[in-house]
């Protein structure tokens, strides 16, 4: 389906909508979101404490939104456990965005355990063109990211044109605290990722997630031992190198 160009603002009203959102909440974006972009906007989860917050906000509001996870097929146990408890919890499908490469496949084709020998190449198989494919016949998605999280993240803005997928992204909770997180997870006795609670202070696929061994960062334990610290959704595929496509 051949987007329509009305999904994408201009800057200036990218702007104007930032200004508007400054000091709005959560639950009040998602429901601007719904009304602006109907049935074309999708929310995202890497089943991490923003998502499962997010998808809590969308089941309390009711609203009729896409719920998506990019499955790498190297997600942790627990992640796809999790997944399913939130399904039964919310009473809602969460759709799975995947490449039709197999591992043994990509294996073939690159060369066994890409994730290690070209981390870049392996996001961008396993999940940036995954996410393209979904958000081909959209015009918004909604994400969890937090300014707090990385270096990068924090030049993001609330609302947000996502050049390489041409639609128009949506970060309810780019100002909220890691405090602000946990206490609406307990308060509202949300399904969270248990392996927080084993020292991961960020999940991603098995073979590249580490616990934090005493690391304070956010991102602690993502691609350990590399200075890698996206897996490219959230960088309009800029970094990544020539040939990594």
């Amino acid at each position: 389906m051949e987007k329509k160009e009305s999904a994408l603002f201009t800057d200036n009203e990218i702007e104007q909508l930032n200004s508007r959102f400054e000091n709005t909440g959560a639950e009040e974006i998602l429901i601007w979101s719904v009304e602006n972009f109907g049935d074309e906007i999708a929310l995202g989860t890497g089943f991490g404490a923003s998502g499962v917050i997010l998808i809590h906000m969308v089941y309390k509001l009711q609203l009729p939104m896409k719920i998506f996870c990019l499955d790498t097929n190297l997600l942790f146990d627990e992640t796809y456990a999790l997944w399913k408890q939130l399904e039964l919890r919310y009473g809602k499908k969460i759709e799975s965005a995947a490449t039709a490469l197999s591992l043994s496949e990509q294996a073939a084709a690159y060369g066994n355990n890409l994730w290690k020998t070209d981390p870049d190449r392996c996001c961008h198989i396993r999940k940036v063109l995954p996410l393209q494919r979904y958000l081909s016949d959209k015009k918004a998605w909604i994400s969890g990211i937090r300014k707090s999280q990385t270096e990068h993240r924090r030049n993001a803005q609330k609302i947000e044109r996502d050049a390489l997928n041409n639609v128009i992204k949506i970060n309810p909770l780019l100002n909220w605290t890691d405090s602000m997180i946990w206490d609406t997870i307990h308060q509202n006795d949300i399904p969270y990722h248990r392996l927080y609670d084993e020292g991961y202070p960020s999940i991603g696929c098995r073979p590249c997630t580490a616990p934090a061994n005493g690391n304070g960062s956010p991102r602690a334990g993502r691609w350990e031992n590399l200075e890698k610290t996206e897996c490219g959704i959230h960088l309009n595929g800029h970094h990544l190198k020539s040939g990594s496509r």
